[in-house]
């Protein structure tokens, strides 16, 4: 029995430990704590690692001529945004989640979109350079964006568990999560994605602004390369000119560059340079429409001004902003006029900005055309100005509209009224009141060949200036239409017109000789034309 009694004894004190241990370990207190242990593990490494990409998942970046921002973000369903304010954005399906690209354009170097017009090579090159932009600035991104997710995490799970163990698991999940995610979105881009954005904001109008894309690169290029040899033959056209039997400017003469609608076309500066130094010009005048958009990455188009090193007097056209004029008041020789005067070469100039901002298709000259409401808007713009001629102290000689439009109301204020909008060149008689001095309005074309819009037809519209010479009585006595022809005309003309009676308005009409600049022809009107040999 003893025995008996024993062994039950021995078997009953192996049987209890276990049964104490199996209770141990199923207890629902112990599964509680454990369950909440590994769910605050999870929200503190979710949480770090959205902290965290949200905090360092952006990089700046040089994408061709512009100032990039790339941007991460947590997402479930992935997708690029190229945002381009204040005009918009484009939206791309470009890759799956969890993670969604933002690409913000900032500003426009002026210095390396003169170089890609100065080397039409480097244009090529800058497509091909411009991809390899993205992926570095991409990689630099998520290296950054995971270094960022996992420190986070550690500091948030450090404050948290306040235990070595822990916080290492967390970092270690953050890691896995983070690399997880992007290596996901690296393996489903779709680069094809980018031929099919869909558009929000004022790019709505892009594929009506700007046509077929490629065909217009492949235009442009042929452009810039036949401009960087024709805007070198303006000095032989001042040359052919000079040499005719007209009259030559006096000492005394002011010389005016009158140009327009530049519509952010840096191949305009080149040919402004080359005339201000070529023409000895005084002063440069400009009525508006110098941007297409009036954003702010167009606002570093400006710059250009400051180099030029003589006054630039300028109004504001539809397409400029209140940014844009800001923007060209910051140039050291700039003056902005709206709705006031300033004396500038001895010359006193009235001007008034547009009362538009129409930066899209549809409401452009281009679009439906001029409402009655906005019509009262440009010629209350010329009724305002003709008010502010008629009471300045000093004789006004020149006044600024950007629409001819408004232009009517200045008769028999000033000599000379300027203007631009239309991209035509025309100059006519303002219709003249009685008892008041005969207006002359001269309107300019597009000094930027319009930009981007001038190369959708067959052949790029002209880029267009003039030269107005002021005597001593700053009255007009002659001017010099320039104008640099596009694809397949490869020539550069200007034809010189001489005012007999600055009261009456009437040209003279001037015999041509021929001289070593190269053919010159009479123009219809009578007045010589210099064309360059299409060699260059």
């Amino acid at each position: 029995m003893d025995g008996q009694e024993n062994e039950q004894h021995d078997a009953g004190g192996e049987t209890a430990p276990q049964e104490g241990r199996a209770r141990r370990r199923w207890r629902p207190g112990t599964n509680l704590r454990r369950l909440g242990a590994v769910l605050a593990l999870l929200v503190v490494t979710f949480s770090g690692v959205v902290a965290g990409t949200y905090a360092g998942g952006h990089v700046g970046t040089d994408i061709g001529p512009f100032r990039a921002q790339l941007n991460l973000s947590p997402s479930l369903s992935g997708g690029t945004t190229v945002d381009i304010p204040p005009l918009g954005a484009l939206l791309l399906d470009s890759h799956d989640g969890p993670a969604y690209l933002t690409v913000e354009l900032g500003a426009l170097d002026q210095r390396r979109t003169e170089a890609l017009i100065d080397d039409p090579a480097s244009i090529s090159r800058a497509s091909q350079s411009a991809v390899e932009d993205v992926r570095a600035g991409v990689m630099r991104l998520g290296l950054k964006t995971l270094a960022s997710a996992v420190l986070a995490t550690l500091l948030l799970a450090g404050l948290v568990f306040r235990d070595a163990r822990r916080t290492a698991w967390a970092g270690g999940l953050a890691l896995v999560v983070t690399a997880g995610s992007l290596g996901l979105a690296a393996a489903t881009i779709r680069p094809q994605a980018i031929e099919e954005p869909r558009y929000e904001g004022l790019l709505v109008n892009a594929p009506a602004i700007v046509g077929d894309a490629r065909r217009i690169a492949n235009d442009y290029t042929k452009y810039a390369e036949q401009l960087q040899r024709l805007v070198g033959n303006v000095s032989k056209l001042y040359t052919t000119v000079s040499s005719l039997p007209v009259v030559q400017p006096s000492p005394g003469t002011t010389r005016v560059l009158h140009v327009s609608d530049m519509h952010l076309n840096p191949t305009g500066w080149q040919l402004i340079r080359t005339v201000v130094e070529q023409f000895g010009i005084d002063v440069v005048i400009d009525t508006g429409d110098i941007t297409d958009w009036g954003s702010e990455p167009e606002a570093s188009f400006v710059g250009s001004i400051g180099l030029l090193k003589k006054p630039y007097v300028y109004i504001r056209g539809n397409h400029d902003s209140a940014r844009t004029a800001a923007a060209v008041a910051a140039q050291p020789n700039a003056v902005v006029l709206d709705n006031s005067t300033a004396t500038v070469a001895g010359l006193t100039i009235a001007g008034i900005g547009d009362p538009r901002f129409t930066p899209d298709k549809e409401t452009s000259p281009a679009g439906s055309g001029l409402t009655k409401v906005v019509a009262d808007q440009v010629i209350g713009a010329g009724e305002q100005l003709a008010a502010t001629v008629t009471s300045s102290p000093k004789p006004v000689n020149i006044a600024l509209v950007h629409d001819p439009a408004s232009a009517g109301p200045l008769s028999g204020t000033c000599p000379l009224v300027l203007a631009g909008h239309t991209h035509a060149r025309q100059v006519s008689k303002l219709p003249q009141v009685p008892g008041k001095q005969p207006t002359q309005l001269f309107v300019e074309g597009s000094t930027g060949g319009a930009g981007l819009r001038g190369l959708e037809g067959e052949k790029p519209t002209p880029l267009s200036m003039t030269v107005l010479y002021f005597d001593k009585q700053k009255l007009l006595q002659a001017y010099d239409d320039i104008t640099v022809g596009g694809t397949g005309q490869s020539q550069v003309n200007l034809e010189r017109h001489i005012i007999q009676d600055p009261t009456k308005g009437d040209q003279v009409p001037v015999t041509p000789t021929p001289t070593r600049g190269g053919p010159v022809s009479p123009a219809p009107n009578g007045s010589p034309t210099a064309t360059p040999s299409p060699t260059g």
